[in-house]
C-alpha cells in the first residue's frame, strides 16, 4: 500500500509562485509514475501534470510554460512548482501514483493524496 501527502498549499496573488510537495510512504519501490490532479469548485477533476522518472514529464496544455513536474527519489517526493499563477488556478490538487509498469496517464493513476487548497486571487 501507498500513501501520499501533499503540502505547499496556500494563496498567492496573480502572478505569484507555488511549490507543492507530495511525500510518499509505504511500498514507494514499486511507484512508475507520480502525477497531480486539481478540481476547481464546481468543476471535475482534471489531470495537471505527469512524471516517469526523473526526465518523462506531460501537462495539461492549460499549465505548459508555468508548471514544473519533478521528483527526488531519495526523498521519496515529488513537487509541482506553479509559476505565473491566475485566478483559474484555484483548485485543491491532488497528488497521485501508479505503480503500473509502462502505464502513466491520468486514468492510471490509482493512488491519490488528501488535496492541499492553492487559491489564487
Amino acid at each position: 500500500h501507498v500513501q501520499l501527502v501533499e503540502s505547499g498549499g496556500g494563496s498567492v496573488q496573480a502572478g505569484g509562485s507555488l511549490t507543492l510537495s507530495c511525500l510518499a510512504s509505504g511500498y514507494t519501490a514499486t511507484l512508475y509514475c507520480m502525477g497531480w490532479f486539481r478540481q476547481a469548485p464546481g468543476k471535475e477533476r482534471e489531470g495537471v501534470a505527469t512524471i516517469v522518472g526523473t526526465k518523462i514529464t506531460s501537462y495539461a496544455d492549460s499549465v505548459k510554460g508555468r508548471f514544473n513536474i519533478s521528483k527526488d527519489r531519495a526523498r521519496n517526493t515529488h513537487y509541482l512548482q506553479m509559476t505565473s499563477l491566475k485566478p483559474e488556478d484555484t483548485a485543491i490538487y491532488y497528488c497521485a501514483a501508479s505503480s503500473e509498469i509502462n502505464a502513466c496517464t491520468y486514468d492510471d493513476l490509482n493512488y491519490l493524496g488528501r488535496g492541499t487548497q492553492v487559491t489564487v486571487s
